[in-house]
This record gives C-alpha cells, structure tokens and sequence, in this order.
C-alpha cells in the first residue's frame, strides 16, 4: 500500500513530503520510500501563521483562514506527488494546551478536505487528538514508528528527533517525551535579528561563545526536570521567552545562537546519560547542524550516534515516513499509540477519515500488529 505522509512541524518553514510503498511479511512491515520532499510554505502563509502562534492573540476569523489556507497548500504539495493509495496528514500545529502537565487539547489546522479533492483519495488526519482525549499527551506519536524501527539493535538504544522541539524515544524503557527546544530557541534568535529562518550549518553558534549565566538561568526551565510522559512546543519556548530570558545579559547574536545550541545539545545530552543509552538514531533538520552534532556528541558521553539514514530513513523526512506509517496503521485498523511513551489509557487507533471522490474502500484489518519496521530507499530514477 503506497502511502503518502506529509507533515509541517514545530518550525512552520515548509512541508514534508514521503511516500512510502509498505507490506508485511511474517510480522515485519516492510517499507520502501519511493519519494521525500519539502515544499516551502509562501512566505505571506508562513508569517501568518508565526503571527497566530502562542503567545499572540487570533479571532476566529483568522483560525478558518489558515484552516482553508493551510489545508490548500498540503494539498499542492500532495499534488505534486506521485499518485498513492492513501494520504496521511499531520497538519501544522497551531497550539498545544497544556496545564499542570497535562494536555487538555490540541490544534492542527490543515483541512483535510483540500487534500482528498486534490488527490482523490482518502486521508487520514487529526492523529493527535484520538491520544489525548484517551489521557495521553498527543506527542511524540512517532514513538511507535521508532520502537518497531529500534527492535533488534543491539545495547540499549534511543531515537532522537531534532525538529523546533527534541523529542527521545527510549527502547528498552518503552517511554517517550518531548525533551525541549532543538531548533525553536535558534530559530526565533536568529529570525529576530537577521529575517533568515535558522543558523545554517551553524555558523553563528560557531563563532560564538557560550553565555554561562544566560545558559545556567536557561537551564533552571521547570519542564526540563518534569517526569515523562511529557510535550511541548511554541506554547512554552516561544520569542517572548527568549527576550525575557537574554534581556538582563544583552548578548552578541552569536553568543546568544551558541548559548542556545548548547542549551539544546545539554538537554538532550542529560537524558541520553540518564538512561545510559548505547545507540542513539538521530534524525531531524539538527542533524543537518555539525555545531550542535559536535556539541551533543561532547556532552552524551559514550554513545554511538548515528543518523536514521543508516537504517534507511532519511534524516529530513522521519516525521514524514513515520506519518505514512500511521496512515498504514489507522487504515488497517491498528493502534498506533504507546501508552508508555504517551500516557494514553490504552492502545488507540489513531486519526479521523476523509473520504476520497469514490466509495471508501479500506484494506481488511490485520489481527496483529507488526513487531518491526524495516526501510529501504528505492534506487533514484
């Protein structure tokens, strides 16, 4: 079944695009990926949906034209894809309500509508929700993907997705939370004084150096010593936070962009010691980051680090393959949802159902869902 995942995260910048062709023999799900892509959002899109992100005030009016809006882009970029069986999208997340701790609700706009009249085919969308109104945190929803893609490797192993947030998946532990900002402190710095959307190649954290004060205050952040299950996003570490947090020290941008890769590189580094992990599967835009690789690596102590790439998933489309691979499971009737790495009641199967232009046609439930996931990218034509 060829399935198309597509999903914008928590840096807003574009959408990510991966078809992958899946079927399963003896309890593996085999996956190969046929096509990832990005396309970037329009620059007017893009500025206003950073204007409706938390803290800013929006009306209504605005929520239904970036639903519509939103909804049409995600369907160009499904468009522009090869035809498949079945789309599956994430949407962009526009607010994650969280109190004490727990997640009361959350928002993706994008109506999936646009998506099945471009493709005419059915959608799976609204993942998050069906976690957390079973209790969960609605995040990271990839941990089921990562535990299937980690079983058999040897040692104690983790998947690590760098995005806007940082979020681990520990294998043995069966858990699974957002750990903190990866890109989304950078992001906003970097935007805020030059208009360019992130430190490439890390150039700037590079010629900087760490703000020991400034990162000793970051660190004091509450969330970060919260026990999992937990999430997070632009609720939380948005622009307005950062200004707060760097007003009192006045440091140069590019002391301020390596205090921030640090601040990342330290929280992700602190859970890696934590669960004493041998392996850590590292995948996300960071990758892309040789500043905050090298800082990570410094900080994680004696851990094998390697890019999702070597196990078949390219680095820039995990999320994406990993929401094809939801997609597979709702439309085979599997849950999809750890409870462990959520915090859900129960095993749910996830997502709402648009239908395509013809009768709604789905495979036959499968009894038992696979124990692995193996990926293999096809050869470029």
């Amino acid at each position: 079944m060829r399935v198309l995942g597509l999903i914008s995260g928590t840096s807003h910048d574009g959408i990510d695009s991966a078809i992958v062709n899946w079927s399963i023999e003896d309890g593996v799900l085999l996956g190969e990926v046929e096509h990832t892509g990005e396309r970037p959002y329009d620059r007017g899109l893009r500025a206003r949906i950073v204007a409706a992100l938390p803290p800013n005030p929006i009306d209504m009016a605005e929520v239904c034209r970036l639903d519509t809006l939103i909804g049409q882009a995600f369907a160009e970029a499904a468009g522009a894809c090869a035809p498949v069986e079945l789309v599956c999208s994430h949407g962009q997340t526009l607010y994650h309500w969280v109190e004490g701790g727990q997640v009361r609700g959350t928002l993706q706009l994008g109506q999936p509508a646009w998506i099945a009249e471009r493709t005419g085919v059915p959608v799976v969308s609204d993942l998050r929700v069906r976690d957390v109104s079973a209790g969960g945190q609605g995040a990271p929803l990839v941990s089921s993907f990562d535990l299937l893609l980690m079983a058999g490797l040897p040692g104690r192993s983790g998947a690590l997705n760098l995005g806007g947030i940082a979020n681990l998946t520990v294998r043995e532990r069966g858990i699974a939370y957002d750990t903190g900002p990866a890109s989304a402190l950078i992001d906003a710095a970097v935007s805020a004084a030059t208009g360019r959307p992130y430190d490439e190649d890390g150039r700037l954290a590079a010629a900087g150096r760490v703000h020991e004060e400034l990162l000793r205050d970051l660190l004091a952040e509450p969330y970060y010593r919260a026990a999992p299950p937990k999430s997070t996003g632009k609720e939380l570490f948005h622009p307005g936070y950062l200004a707060r947090a760097a007003a009192p020290y006045g440091p140069a941008l590019a002391d301020l962009v390596a205090t921030l890769t640090m601040l990342t590189a330290e929280t992700v580094a602190a859970e890696i010691r934590r669960h004493r992990l041998d392996t850590v599967i590292v995948s996300g835009g960071g990758v892309r980051n040789p500043t905050l690789m090298e800082m990570l690596r410094e900080r994680a102590g004696q851990v094998r680090v390697l890019p999702s790439d070597d196990l078949g998933v390219p680095a820039d489309a995990k999320e994406a393959i990993a929401f094809s691979f939801l997609g597979w499971m709702t439309a085979h009737g599997l849950p999809a949802t750890v409870p462990g790495c959520t915090g859900a009641a129960g095993p749910r199967v996830l997502g709402t159902i648009t239908p395509g232009r013809g009768p709604l046609t789905l495979p036959a439930p499968l009894g038992e869902a696979p124990e692995r996931v193996r990926l293999t990218v096809a050869p470029a034509r």
